[in-house]
């Protein structure tokens, strides 16, 4: 290259001498030879790197090529880019809707966001129903799908009956207010906020783990299948008791 360089810039009246033309050829030979190298090691440091993440599974038994799988020991060949490297992998995907990897990173999220969501919304149906039915004032006896429209009546909606908890008399300012708190948390929770930058979107840690439950790396996997699971489950909760509303 600095052979082509010095060769390009002269001109054919002005030839270059012979020995300054095996110096320049020996200069751009071990310039070849040192990049050659260089090349080779950033290409075996690059193998080892992907290598290691290959393998990098956490040491548990839901973890893993030998982790459960859907149909246990009939599934089968899982698909090739389900190798357990993450929480809840059983190796199902007959439609291949996460062959792709930013497919399948989406897709990842928006199941661990929703199974939190039905987690707390199980819990937020089945509530009232049992505290009416201990004496705790509900409107409509509690029931889940009818609690909301207590906002619209005359006196607005009392939180557990009590109007010194929370006093809802105007949906449009409820709505205001979800808009904005949720806005603002799903912005921090993607983009970083206040309470630390650069943390894991889906599992932050930190000031988010006040007891320190997932200090532990092998506590924190299980945690994560565990919260996987039960989300699943709820996800499938939630539909049955939509499902019962509509019915009865």
């Amino acid at each position: 290259r600095s052979l082509g360089a010095w060769t390009h810039i002269r001109t054919p009246a002005q030839p270059l001498h012979p020995t300054l033309i095996k110096m320049l050829a020996k200069t751009a030979s071990r310039s070849a030879v040192c990049s050659g190298v260089s090349r080779r090691q950033v290409t075996v440091q690059a193998a080892k790197k992907a290598a290691s993440k290959k393998v990098a599974t956490p040491d548990s038994n839901w973890y893993g090529p030998e982790r459960p799988l859907y149909l246990g020991p009939f599934t089968g060949e899982p698909p090739s880019y389900l190798t357990g490297e993450f929480a809840g992998d059983y190796g199902w995907d007959t439609a291949g809707l996460s062959a792709d990897p930013e497919t399948f990173r989406r897709y990842r999220t928006i199941e661990i966001i929703h199974s939190r969501w039905a987690l707390l919304g199980a819990l937020g149906i089945v509530t009232p129903e049992l505290l009416a039915s201990n004496g705790v004032p509900f409107g409509e006896s509690g029931v889940w799908f009818k609690a909301g429209a207590e906002i619209f009546k005359e006196g607005g909606l009392n939180y557990l009956g009590n109007e010194n908890l929370v006093h809802a008399q105007s949906i449009i300012a409820v709505l205001a207010c979800q808009v904005l708190l949720m806005g603002a948390a799903e912005g921090y929770r993607v983009n970083g906020g206040p309470l630390g930058e650069d943390l894991d979107p889906l599992y932050p840690g930190g000031a988010f783990d006040p007891l320190s439950l997932a200090d532990d790396p092998d506590t924190f996997s299980e945690l994560k299948v565990k919260e996987l699971k039960n989300g699943r489950l709820a996800m499938f909760s939630c539909f049955g008791f939509f499902v019962q509303a509509i019915v009865t």
